[in-house]
């Protein structure tokens, strides 16, 4: 089969037992060789059942994955699933290196070792190659800003994008997978390597309110914040939200975002939770003194339908979009009652991936996008 003709390979199973759903994933992708896999699964498979499954299917092909918190196939937002995503090798190379105990991570070995990668996988199907890296790491760490950025700068000039593993919405235990086996505290990123077009994007669907506050109490290394305006975090919150004395939850979160104000843009920073003690925990790095507002809900809808424009005409005709998508806009969808049509939408412009903890562009660690990767054919 020629370049254009081998298509990016996908399957999913809703099989309980991971034997059966990998034999009925691999039946799915039929017999063409390929040169990556990427595997997202459901926090409710047995992992190591799970991975004694993959192993035999994936000799000689780099696989790398992660646990998610629901899966984006065919169907849309879908949940309780094992999805595949295959890259033929008449088309695509693809390499990869997993970092182990990130709570001991060293960003100068790190980079070294990202350096190395990428220069090896330079050498990679002729001149005229274009690449990108795959990024996957713990969701549950609390590393993710210092390992993006200091594996952003060891790839140089390749992108990166990715996602952070989720576990449903327990918050207990995510892995990645690499080697034949998933992994805790761990991250793993790949160069995929193509002569097609390669396209990588961020969107949020949230704009900045008036309604500003200042962070005057944190624990940094907890990503928890204890006072807002000199004010018990989550009272204070609810206040400026225009909600005072409402119950807190995950989908009060998902509909009134924070947002904060870097590089000349506003970007989403996610509760994850209200503690007993007033204070907030967010799904990223926060710290005192931090500008924040609160986010206004956009045209979802409208927004998307102009971003697949803007990625059609960056890549041309898609082959697959591989998305990192927040949990949180899943959520959000869901009290919005659109997610029918978000689900439609996904699948018109072939989106494939998971919903996360948090998602990686570039150098930088964000909350509450849609973003991803568009291959073209």
């Amino acid at each position: 089969m020629t370049m254009l003709a081998s298509q990016i390979a996908f399957a999913s199973s809703h099989a309980g037992d991971p034997a059966k759903a990998m034999a009925e994933v691999a039946g799915q992708l039929g017999e063409e060789p390929l040169a990556g896999m990427l595997l997202f699964c459901s926090h409710r498979f047995d992992r190591e059942a799970l991975a004694r499954a993959v192993n035999p299917r994936t000799e000689g092909v780099v696989a790398i994955g992660c646990t998610s918190s629901g899966e984006l196939t065919e169907n849309g937002y879908d949940e309780d699933s094992l999805s595949v995503v295959g890259f033929p090798a008449s088309a695509f190379h693809m390499t990869s290196l997993c970092f182990d105990d990130i709570e001991n991570f060293d960003p100068a070995a790190a980079r070294q070792a990202v350096r190395g990668l990428a220069a090896r996988e330079s050498r990679h199907l002729g001149d005229k190659v274009n690449h990108v890296a795959l990024f996957l790491v713990d969701g549950l760490s609390h590393r993710e800003e210092l390992l993006t950025m200091t594996i952003q700068d060891g790839l140089g000039d390749i992108a990166l994008i990715g996602g952070s593993s989720g576990d449903g919405m327990a918050f207990r235990e995510t892995a990645v997978f690499h080697g034949g086996r998933f992994h805790g505290h761990a991250a793993v990123v790949a160069i995929l390597s193509t002569p097609r077009p390669l396209h990588v994007f961020k969107a949020q669907h949230y704009r900045p309110s008036e309604a500003k506050m200042v962070v005057t109490g944190a624990i940094p290394n907890d990503r928890i914040v204890t006072e807002i305006n000199a004010e018990p975090a989550a009272q204070e919150y609810l206040r400026l939200a225009g909600h005072a004395g409402e119950a807190l939850g995950v989908a009060f979160y998902a509909a009134h975002p924070l947002m904060v104000r870097a590089g000349g843009d506003y970007h989403v920073r996610s509760i994850q939770s209200a503690n007993p003690d007033g204070s907030l925990t967010f799904y990223c790095a926060i710290d005192e003194g931090i500008v924040m507002t609160v986010g206004e809900p956009v045209d979802r809808i409208a927004r998307m339908d102009a971003l697949f424009a803007d990625i059609a005409a960056e890549v041309g005709p898609v082959d697959r979009i591989i998305a990192f998508d927040c949990v949180l806009n899943r959520i959000d969808a869901e009290q919005r009652q659109i997610t029918r049509a978000v689900s439609e939408l996904y699948g018109r412009h072939r989106v494939i991936g998971f919903n996360t903890y948090g998602e990686q562009y570039h150098a930088l660690h964000v909350n509450q996008t849609f973003s991803g990767l568009a291959i073209g054919r």
